[in-house]
């Protein structure tokens, strides 16, 4: 790898300026492309304390063999040549926003003479308008096939077409009133493009007019006393109504937008985008990538906006590519110069805005539960594949020079909130999956304040003393006197004990100090053939004990990915058993106001309720009914739960609030 003072541009060469930079290795090839309010400082940042950059950064400039830049006059002008630049050099460094899966998108292909309409996947073409993309094909086939009945327009292939024209005879669509058989001669070829341009406004949300012209003639056939007519005429607006239906409602003003929302973790973040047209989601698509970096929510949505519409075609008015409105997580750092390049590629404003109330933000948090899906799912195809697995322990494996593959894989992570409720959480990966009945919780008692590196010491060292102690307990009659191991199974029962099996790498949420400590509370019990390390978050960093400097892994390192996955899943174990505590804390200190209630009746309360939001929504007389309780107790709790701590006190019949005195 280069050093990278070797290529370190001079003291006061660079420029205080806006302006795009790149890095290139030694081959010349472009590596890395930014932009920067200021390039002395943000260039100067590479060169620092290599301690201090992410790892996927301090990659890059290991990487680099040289780094340019070029100054521009505005941000606006470094946004667009900063995305010029990406496009034209593709550099591997820069995060790059692909498609969890493909999805389909309906097409018209405007530039024939006889249009057509057809489902299709992949890459746009020249000359067609599309539509969409959509979440399933059979879907939008179906509501094209609904469609078809209203506009007739062709939706043959080109031999099919070539075939009716020959022979003269049209296929059966032209038969059954889905088709105006143009190949056939029964409608001329501007008539035909009349209907396909009213499909298109139609898919483009304009429903409106095509309704009214739908009635207007119906009423007329109606009053001509041409019944079949305003029958058919009638049937065709029930097909429409039910194509429209498919398109959910998402806002009743007619609003035109793209909802965009993030799910993001250490190593990967997933983007999910919904289209709204005329007040309705018309299409839906989502994207993968490696995070490139630390960067924050902000930015992310910022790389996502350049790469999404400044490709953007602005020929097609049908398509309306970039919307008036943009509604994201989070506002990006360059929100003016973003919004400014965005307004003149779509030739008007464009609004880049984080919805607050109302449908919009329903519809925010909509999308939002959808990226965090597809980023579960994602990872959890992933971690499904055997060989991707076995890459993972083997680079593991390597990477911390264990003797053998972790097929046995425990991490601990603590929780608390401010010193108080402090607990644990170890759970175990088992050939690279969860082996979620071998997790445990540990309630941490006798600190005061907040001690992680104290608490970690204690879960490690009553983990591994238990581990100990059920050994020795397993021992079968006859093993002492024949020299045979300890059994991993209990003599009388033949289960497995909880703490019997000894881990082969035990992982720790946190850097040195709670490594230390664990490593400390090993040593004392006198366990030396576990591996231990610690992942630290900020930098995805691995510790290892009486190493002063870390451990770096890959970024795309399949190890990385799952030391990190363990570590996530000890953190969320730890959180729900946190909140659980919590919770059940909260109700006996609400119930302790309660006079005559003792520890008896408290308990049944938890037990028959489950948690204080239930019980808090529970009335009188389903309290009452718990064992134990009359109306007069189960009025005073009811009473207790009401009041808030400043005094005040809720009707729950009507809402009010009460004068708590």
């Amino acid at each position: 790898m280069a050093d990278p003072q070797s290529y370190r541009p001079r003291p006061g060469s660079i420029p205080d300026q806006p302006g795009v930079y790149r890095f290139s290795d030694d081959h010349g090839r472009v590596i890395y492309v930014g932009k920067a309010k200021s390039l002395r400082s943000r260039l100067n940042s590479y060169f620092a304390d290599p301690r201090g950059l992410h790892p996927r950064t301090y990659a890059m400039v290991h990487t680099a063999a040289k780094v340019q830049w070029t100054v521009v006059q505005s941000e606006v002008e470094s946004l667009a040549l900063e995305y010029s630049w990406i496009k034209e050099y593709d550099p591997r460094f820069n995060i790059k926003y692909r498609d969890d899966k493909s999805y389909p998108w309906l097409a018209v292909t405007w530039s024939e003479e006889f249009p057509r309409v057809h489902v299709g996947r992949g890459a746009k073409r020249k000359g067609n308008r599309y539509f969409g993309p959509y979440g399933h094909a059979w879907a939008i086939r179906e509501t094209v096939d609904l469609l078809l009945r209203v506009f007739p327009m062709r939706s043959c292939s080109q031999g099919v077409f070539r075939n009716a024209q020959q022979v003269g005879r049209p296929c059966l669509l032209g038969y059954i009133g889905k088709c105006s058989a143009p190949c056939v001669g029964r409608i001329s070829a501007d008539d035909h493009r009349d209907i396909v341009e009213d499909f298109c406004k139609f898919m483009a949300g304009q429903t409106a007019p095509v309704e009214r012209r739908l009635k207007r003639q119906m009423q007329q056939a109606s009053d001509d006393l041409e019944f079949e007519k305003a029958a058919r005429l009638r049937d065709d607006l029930g097909a429409l109504h039910r194509a429209m239906e498919k398109n959910a409602i998402a806002f009743r003003d007619g609003t035109d937008a793209d909802v965009i929302a993030l799910a993001e973790d250490p190593l990967e973040v997933a983007v999910q985008i919904f289209h709204v047209r005329g007040g309705r989601v018309r299409g839906e698509r989502g994207w993968v990538a490696d995070r490139a970096d630390e960067g924050d929510t902000g930015e992310l949505v910022e790389q996502f906006l350049l790469q999404l519409y400044s490709e953007a075609d602005t020929s097609d008015p049908d398509q309306q590519a970039i919307p008036r409105e943009i509604l994201v997580p989070a506002l990006p750092p360059s929100q003016q110069s973003l919004t400014e390049l965005l307004g003149e590629i779509r030739g008007s404003k464009v609004d880049i805005r984080v919805p607050q109330r109302g449908d919009k933000r329903v519809l925010m948090d909509t999308v939002a539960k959808n990226a965090r899906e597809a980023l579960v799912r994602h990872k959890t195809v992933r971690a499904q594949d055997l060989s991707t697995r076995n890459r993972a322990l083997e680079e593991i494996q390597t990477a911390l020079e264990l003797p053998a593959p972790p097929l046995r894989i425990e991490c601990y992570d603590i929780s608390n909130l401010q010193g108080t409720e402090v607990v644990a959480s170890m759970v175990v990966f088992e050939d690279g999956l969860p082996r979620k009945s071998e997790y445990r919780r540990f309630v941490i008692k006798g600190f005061e304040g907040q001690n992680d590196v104290a608490a970690m010491h204690e879960v490690i060292t009553r983990r591994f003393r238990r581990l100990l102690d059920e050994q020795a307990s397993m021992q079968a009659p006859g093993d002492a006197a024949t020299g045979e191991g300890p059994l991993l199974v209990d003599p009388t029962t033949g289960a497995p004990k909880k703490f019997a099996y000894a881990p082969a790498l035990v992982v720790v949420d946190g850097g040195p100090p709670q490594v230390a400590a664990a490593d400390a509370a090993m040593n004392e019990l006198g366990i030396t053939d576990v591996a231990l390390c610690g992942l630290a978050k900020r930098l995805e960093e691995v510790w290892l004990p009486d190493e002063e400097d870390p451990l770096i892994l890959p970024r795309t390192s399949e190890g990385l990915y799952l030391l990190q996955r363990v570590r996530d899943e000890a953190h969320r174990f730890a959180i729900t058993h946190h909140r659980s505590r919590r919770s059940k804390s909260m109700v006996e200190s609400v119930l302790d106001q309660v006079p005559g209630l003792g520890e008896v009746r408290r308990k049944a309360l938890l037990s028959h309720f489950g948690s204080l939001k239930k019980l808090r929504e529970a009335r009188v007389e389903d309290i009452a009914a718990v064992p134990g309780f009359g109306d007069r107790t189960a009025t005073a709790v009811k009473a207790a739960l009401d009041q808030r701590p400043n005094g005040e006190v809720i009707n729950t019949a009507t809402g009010e609030i009460l004068d708590g005195s």
